[in-house]
């Protein structure tokens, strides 16, 4: 390990220092946000919640491929489920993921 790496796993940054479960799911959480479809349907489920066939529609996607997204993205708390009946609706976990992606946002359009 090189110097230049061992640092930036002990660097302390705002919060203190990173612990590699951390920077692992950090990894992990940026990982699922590089897929443009989840970024799609992160951004339909921004605001309100809504049935899987709902996304599938608005996004112009199948079901099956809209779920199998929304499953990794609950695995990793950026959305969570609420059952009514027999059907199944789907929002953002909570502000912490709708700041984030505001920020990136922000910081894309050059804000």
């Amino acid at each position: 390990m090189t110097n230049s790496q061992k640092s930036a796993s002990t660097d302390l940054g705002p919060t203190g220092p990173l612990s590699s479960d951390e920077i692992a799911d950090l990894s992990e959480i940026f990982a699922a946000l590089a897929d443009p479809t989840r970024v799609r349907i992160i951004y339909a489920i921004g605001t309100t919640e809504r049935r899987v066939g709902e996304i599938a529609k608005l996004l112009g996607l199948s079901e099956p491929t809209v779920s199998q997204h929304l499953r990794r993205l609950r695995s990793l708390r950026i959305a969570r489920m609420r059952a009514e009946g027999r059907f199944r609706y789907y929002q953002l976990d909570d502000d912490h993921v709708k700041i984030l992606l505001s920020v990136c946002l922000d910081h894309v359009r050059g804000g």
